[in-house]
């Protein structure tokens, strides 16, 4: 229900993540409403979708393609064992988040 997990690796990873939630029902929490169907969900995703595509178009053009943002220096604070200890065969698996690093 949430990315939070992919946040997370995207951080690692040092790749910049933005995310576009879309909701189809409130089913969970709002109790004052009527109950949900399959109909109504399938309509929401449904204009989700269409939304989305529009949202899409708009940011797409708008995302710089020359980029130098904090995300992708976020282990340059957060490596703290020195090189020195770190296994051969750990920082060969890792070379694609280390390599900078290696």
């Amino acid at each position: 229900m949430t990315n939070l997990p992919e946040a997370k690796l995207a951080r690692e990873a040092e790749i910049a993540l933005a995310t576009l939630a879309m909701i189809t029902d409130y089913d969970c929490w709002k109790t004052d409403e009527a109950e949900v169907t399959a109909e109504a969900v399938i309509a929401h995703l449904h204009a989700n979708v269409a939304l989305a595509k529009a949202i899409i178009r708009r940011a797409i053009p708008a995302i710089p393609t020359e980029t130098e943002w904090p995300e992708h220096r976020s282990l340059d604070a957060a490596i703290m064992t020195p090189r020195s200890l770190w296994p051969e065969e750990t920082a060969a698996r890792l070379q694609p988040l280390l390599g900078r690093f290696l």
